[in-house]
């Protein structure tokens, strides 16, 4: 089905409580991506890493987990695959090499410089992958930023408020590049 499909979701790393509201709804998109056959990639940390993680893994899913030095043995428990990178810059290019598409929870600076150079690399043609925005933060952000004249929006720029959305965009995107 979707197995050669790998998912990277980017999204804070702070430790959540498991009944958070937006720990179960991490968890929920790891779920329903595994799910639906496609392998989840993440930052391997806490927060929306491990409960992306974590709902993937009890969905039957597989995931990877790309840390940096010095953090490589500090993965949380839901990680099948770990791959550890010298430096931050290399982390977050692995993450973006990785993934066929991005997901985005909502997350801190990190999240944002994440989301920030997708972007702009989908937007200069670098590389044409779906980017689905899932943060109720980040959804108010950017939309708010659509509105500056500065800030280009190719049609890889999606919103979902949803795991299902986010399945909904993921199979058309593809579809598209089957057909395209």
């Amino acid at each position: 089905m979707n197995q050669d499909k790998i998912i990277t979701v980017f999204g804070s790393g702070s430790h959540l409580k498991e009944n958070a509201g937006d720990y179960r709804r991490a968890a929920k998109l790891g779920r329903v991506l595994a799910e639906n056959g496609y392998v989840l990639c993440n930052g391997g940390h806490g927060g929306v890493m491990e409960a992306s993680a974590r709902g993937a893994k009890e969905a039957g899913g597989v995931t990877i987990g790309i840390v940096n030095v010095p953090y490589g043995d500090k993965t949380n428990v839901w990680i099948d695959q770990i791959k550890v990178e010298s430096t931050w810059r290399d982390r977050m290019f692995c993450l973006i090499e990785t993934g066929d598409a991005f997901v985005i929870c909502d997350g801190g600076t990190g999240t944002l410089a994440e989301l920030s150079v997708v972007w702009e690399m989908t937007n200069k043609g670098m590389m044409r992958k779906p980017v689905i925005i899932y943060g109720k933060i980040l959804t108010k952000f950017v939309r708010k930023l659509k509105k500056e004249r500065y800030f280009s929006f190719q049609h890889h720029l999606k919103f979902a408020s949803t795991a299902e959305e986010v399945i909904e965009i993921l199979r058309d995107s593809f579809e598209e590049d089957c057909e395209g």
